[in-house]
């Protein structure tokens, strides 16, 4: 089912609004880094560790502000398990599954299209308008 602009304002308000939650959500969800760590996790249960060396480039400043926010926004479950030494798990919320059904199709897009937009862009203007 393919959903209009204009029924998404109809139901929610004009996203473009400045102070808008819609906008909030966005931020945190299409950042690089969340959509990083969401696809990561999107495959299944990840310790700190597989998250860093799979979300390659990321700081661990910038992984802990990532899964503390997306925590908060109940995207994603952290899970401590009292283990000497301690053990913490993250994975999607129920939640998270949802948005990651609907986010895998544009990675997808995204992926099979990426080369040829950055070879593209690289042309110049004019290429990208034919």
């Amino acid at each position: 089912m393919t959903v209009s602009l204009a029924q998404i304002r109809g139901r929610q308000g004009d996203i473009f609004t400045v102070g808008c939650p819609t906008r909030v959500v966005l931020d945190h969800i299409m950042s690089k880094w969340g959509v990083l760590v969401l696809l990561a996790l999107s495959e299944g249960t990840r310790r700190w560790g597989e998250l860093r060396r799979e979300v390659d480039g990321i700081s661990e400043k910038m992984l802990a502000s990532t899964l503390r926010t997306l925590e908060a926004d109940g995207i994603v479950r952290r899970e401590a398990y009292p283990e000497v030494p301690p053990r913490v798990e993250y994975s999607l919320s129920p939640f998270g599954r949802e948005l990651m059904e609907r986010m895998l199709p544009l990675v997808e897009w995204v992926a099979d299209n990426a080369a040829g937009i950055v070879a593209g862009a690289a042309a110049g203007p004019d290429v990208l308008r034919s």
